[in-house]
């Protein structure tokens, strides 16, 4: 009955969004944001910069530097993490979304399978324990990888996204008995965007909607994936979160029109007794997004921009096309009037032959004049890489003695 019900909202949603405005779209949340994940075009937000309780969403951050850590080799998937008396009394407490974990001894690969489906604690708890030797050290990690990325105004105290209330004495030291881990939409955007394009991989645990822990079931609480009550093709990730401060959370990612998008919703708001709010406000958005947004090829793979060259120096040809490595596509709203400016820009270091082909010789600028809100999750513009088209081989020696001497005069004299 429940999903019957929730497949009528969503019908609801889908026939009315193509004829909404973005200043006219109603989602029941407080804070909201929408980037394509390849470029970090912004492409809705509401409210998206103030810092707010994110409870479990904090745990993607928390995975982020589990996979820097099997990275770096310093554990493997397979790596045994024992389970502390911190994390292990943790599991009895009710008001921690927990497993249990009676064996106390787990891989690395299990405990991320919880932390990631089932949002255990415990787990993200002993992971940071063994990776860092502490929570309070892995913490620390947390908070210099959030100013690595720009994020200044954020809040870290713990690893799970807990009130510290229910921590005890296990908070982090100098914060207070009631924080709790806080971030802007914006910001928990920007933790998305890294964590799905440095470690893909994370998508081959989020897109299950079960999986087994210690022999038992574990359901995941993303309720957009295959089977699960709100389902929405293409969804593949990626994390809830709930505490009474934080409200109910989402922060989901999907393919739809082949743009890989990102959302946030912080704090939904209840409607109509529908108890799955923060999943029909995704579906609203991506309905929005999926009608005003599309793809568009601005160069093909192996193809030049607009007779893109390079000059070469001391090479039997003077310059040499400069062509795109792969297809360079970005995301244009649909009928806008502002329309981008692209430029080819050539390498400012000097191109001298001998030149292989395939060789990094500029850089594709695109100029983007239709913003929403502060434009782009990155502080760059989006630059892709153009690459030389084919080999240039070095010119006549008497040439190339030639050249070089005209240089010396024109620099010397």
């Amino acid at each position: 009955m429940k999903k019957f019900i929730l497949t009528l909202l969503s019908l609801t949603f889908i026939s009315s969004a193509s004829t909404v405005h973005a200043q006219d779209l109603n989602i029941p949340a407080k804070h909201i944001i929408a980037v394509e994940a390849n470029t970090g075009k912004i492409l809705y937000e509401k409210d998206a910069t103030q810092p707010v309780e994110i409870a479990s969403i904090t745990k993607l951050l928390t995975v982020y530097l589990v996979y820097e850590a099997l990275e770096n080799g310093s554990i493997t998937l397979s790596t045994p993490v024992d389970i502390s008396d911190y994390p292990y009394k943790l599991t009895t407490n009710s008001e921690a979304s927990n497993l249990p974990m009676e064996a106390r001894n787990y891989t690395v690969a299990e405990l991320l399978e919880a932390t990631l489906v089932s949002s255990a604690n415990s787990a993200a708890i002993a992971l940071a324990e063994k990776i860092a030797g502490s929570e309070k050290n892995f913490v620390d990690n947390m908070r210099a990888k959030l100013m690595e990325w720009g994020i200044k105004d954020g809040t870290i105290v713990n690893t799970t996204g807990l009130n510290n209330q229910t921590l005890g004495d296990n908070i982090y030291p100098g914060s207070n008995k009631d924080d709790e881990n806080k971030l802007s939409a914006y910001d928990v955007a920007i933790v998305a965007r890294n964590l799905i394009r440095k470690y893909p991989q994370v998508l081959e645990i989020t897109k299950k909607p079960s999986s087994t822990f210690a022999g038992m079931t574990i359901t995941s609480t993303n309720y957009m994936l295959e089977g699960m009550p709100a389902y929405r093709g293409g969804f593949d990730g990626l994390k809830t979160g709930t505490t009474e401060k934080s409200g109910e959370s989402f922060v989901g990612t999907t393919v739809e029109k082949g743009m890989r998008v990102i959302t946030v919703i912080l704090n939904a708001e209840h409607q109509d007794g529908n108890p799955y709010t923060r999943f029909t406000a995704t579906s609203t958005l991506m309905d929005y997004i999926s009608s005003n947004f599309a793809l568009r090829t601005i160069v093909q793979k192996g193809e030049a921009y607009k007779d893109s060259k390079t000059p070469v120096q001391d090479g039997k040809e003077n310059a040499v096309a400069a062509v795109a490595q792969e297809d360079i596509s970005l995301v244009e709203r649909l009928g806008t009037q502002a329309k981008p400016s692209i430029q080819f820009i050539p390498s400012t270091q000097t191109i001298a032959a001998p030149l292989e082909a395939g060789t990094v010789v500029g850089n594709l600028i695109y100029e983007d004049n239709d913003l929403i809100g502060q434009g782009y999750i990155t502080t760059e513009r989006p630059s892709f890489e153009m690459v030389s088209e084919k080999k240039v081989e070095k010119g006549f020696f008497l040439k190339v003695w030639w050249n070089q001497f005209i240089r010396f005069i024109n620099e010397k004299l």
